[in-house]
């Protein structure tokens, strides 16, 4: 059997695809002079915070964009809003310190028009240790630390809509449901679509709880479960299919090579920096969450509309 040849793509809407990436690295798409910078009063006891929640992400923001640590991202606002002529105030990296810690990141997307084809996946993180050149080298003098990054991400406009935070030694099923569960009620799945690490009971029945279909292939020795829940036979008809089919008749019949768009999305998180800065915890949440609202940004700037030819 002949090795099939690589289809050749073709930028369709290059023109706006390049303006986006050109806006990616304007300053007005981030910052907005109008938006609420003071906090407003919280109704408790005790003293209020100075800053909004919005002020304190476009900080951080910023840091994530262009590589910077807190002392020189509150240097840099400052000489923004010296440019813009604004008189506010500007967080010191102490208080961008700890109101990372508790800040609720505001993750926006636009939604699909009809319904919602999730990618499942996961990465790894560094966030102590040598870089891989001096590990291989010279040998790690410190214990290399890394997390787990899960995200859902929509297969038409290719947001992220959900995202997971775990420790290095988190399976990659148990998160599913968790992921399911940031997906509004009211929206709509029509499939969810992962690799082989997420064929389990508990993922199949999460999926078929929500209605969707699971495109997940089945283990190279799966055996057909007990047709006692909506997922198990779902599954089964799976183990059928890719049996009559084979793998590969399978997996282009059903869609399922569009999961290397959550392998794309995995590689640009990654652009916005190899490890994570901060060593809390919660702060490590935080500031994922705003690379995911970063990413988020780009993508909705605009994306390119591929072709194939031939």
């Amino acid at each position: 059997m002949s090795r099939p040849t690589s289809p050749i793509y073709k930028t369709r809407n290059w023109p706006a695809y390049n303006k986006s990436l050109k806006q990616r690295g304007s300053l007005t798409i981030w910052f907005d002079p109008e938006m609420i910078w003071e906090a407003k009063p919280t109704g408790k006891r005790g003293r209020q915070p100075t800053y909004s929640d919005a002020a304190i992400q476009i900080c951080l923001s910023m840091k994530v964009l262009f590589g910077m640590a807190l002392r020189q991202t509150t240097g840099f606002i400052e000489s923004l809003l010296d440019l813009i002529g604004l008189d506010w105030s500007v967080p010191d990296f102490s208080t961008l310190s700890r109101r990372q810690k508790v800040l609720d990141v505001s993750i926006p997307y636009r939604g699909s028009l009809g319904p919602l084809h999730l990618l499942i996946d996961s990465t790894g993180i560094k966030v102590e240790g040598e870089g891989e050149w001096h590990a291989r080298k010279h040998g790690g003098r410190k214990r290399r630390i890394w997390r787990k990054v899960h995200l859902g991400i929509d297969e038409e406009t290719l947001e992220i809509r959900a995202v997971e935070f775990t420790s290095s030694d988190i399976g990659d099923a148990p998160m599913l449901p968790g992921l399911l569960d940031q997906i509004p009620p009211d929206q709509e799945i029509g499939s969810v679509t992962a690799d082989g690490a997420y064929d389990t009971r508990k993922c199949h029945d999460a999926i078929a709880d929500r209605g969707a279909a699971a495109i997940i292939p089945p283990r190279r020795n799966a055996k057909p479960w007990k047709p006692t829940s909506v997922g198990a036979v779902a599954r089964n008809e799976a183990i059928r299919a890719s049996k009559y089919l084979g793998r590969t008749l399978w997996q282009k019949w059903s869609d399922y090579h569009r999961r290397s768009r959550a392998e794309t999305k995995m590689h640009c998180m990654k652009l916005l920096g190899q490890r994570l800065m901060a060593r809390d915890p919660n702060r490590q949440v935080a500031e994922l969450q705003v690379r995911v609202a970063v990413l988020n940004g780009f993508t909705a700037l605009g994306i390119p509309v591929t072709q194939t030819q031939g």
